[in-house]
């Protein structure tokens, strides 16, 4: 979201709940993002490269990297900076169809389960947030949980 205002904003564990849910607006996949993706990875695979052999492939034409389409669309679920809650990592990705030049990606994220850390569990707890990536015909094309390490309010 270029140009909007990032504000740093406290939420706890328990401010967190089951079922809340974030949306996107669209962003196109560009030939350029496949470009500087590559050149950032050093992957120049054909799938991603060679439109003509691509045309002699099942798919029919060049495919986005699916580490690209990762990290667009968690940069896209990005919004305020929370203080007391840091990225933890990411579960169970899979890169259901591929994304083309063109298409255009959304992102839900879904608080689908929430836990207490385990060995400090008045300290922190965990949110597990389901992102689906869909194209803009309404197909998912990617998944994974995002996870979250996030302090808990501490008593006084």
């Amino acid at each position: 979201m270029a140009g909007a205002l990032m504000l740093t904003k406290d939420r706890w564990y328990e401010d967190h709940e089951v079922g809340e849910r974030r949306e996107t607006v669209g962003r196109t996949i560009t030939e350029a993002d496949i470009v500087l993706h590559a050149g950032q990875t050093g992957d120049f695979f054909p799938h991603h490269m060679d439109a003509e052999w691509m045309a002699t492939q099942p798919a029919g034409q060049r495919i986005a990297h699916g580490t690209l389409i990762l990290s667009v669309a968690v940069g896209m679920t990005a919004g305020d900076i929370n203080p007391q809650a840091m990225s933890y990592g990411y579960d169970r990705i899979r890169f259901i169809r591929p994304v083309f030049i063109g298409d255009t990606i959304r992102v839900t994220a879904e608080i689908n389960e929430m836990s207490l850390h385990a060995k400090r569990p008045k300290e922190a707890g965990y949110l597990h947030e389901l992102v689906t990536v869909t194209n803009q015909h309404g197909d998912t094309v990617m998944v994974l949980t995002h996870l979250y390490l996030v302090n808990r309010r501490t008593s006084e």
